[in-house]
């Protein structure tokens, strides 16, 4: 590319390109059926000390809370799964250089409400009144 010349709009940025080499690496692991629990806790280990608190205490809420969701990395993401469905995930703001954090949602999670409902909500800590949130947001997405 010439030196000034803009980058064409359809290209990845370094963070999806980094994001989508992981997910290939997920695939080929899932091939020969890695331990996702495993996967999630290292993802989450390798976080920064901001979002991994909130990643770790998110796992604690699934696990609790949602037992019957998978753990799985998913495009280098903590993810948890039903019937091998990503029902939810967790987006550290590190990962792709924004200012907070989110939990997101899949289209397989049952949130429905009207014609319009978050999907995606953004993280900077957690209290008891987001985790109470965060909670009956897991049980009516696996319903």
């Amino acid at each position: 590319m010439k030196k000034g010349a803009q980058k064409p709009a359809n290209t990845f940025s370094k963070e999806e390109r980094a994001a989508v080499r992981e997910r290939a690496k997920e695939l080929r692991a899932s091939a020969v059926k890695a331990d996702g629990e495993s996967q999630v806790r290292a993802k989450i280990a390798e976080m920064g000390p901001s979002d991994r608190a909130i990643a770790e205490r998110l796992h604690a809420l699934v696990r609790t809370h949602a037992p019957a969701l998978s753990a799985k990395t998913w495009y280098g993401m903590p993810a948890y799964t039903k019937d091998d469905e990503v029902l939810c995930f967790f987006r550290p703001a590190e990962k792709f250089g924004t200012r907070y954090a989110t939990i997101g949602f899949s289209d397989e999670a049952k949130l429905d409400e009207g014609h319009m409902w978050p999907t995606d909500f953004a993280l900077t800590a957690l209290t008891a009144t987001d985790e109470a949130r965060i909670v009956a947001l897991l049980k009516r997405a696996v319903s």
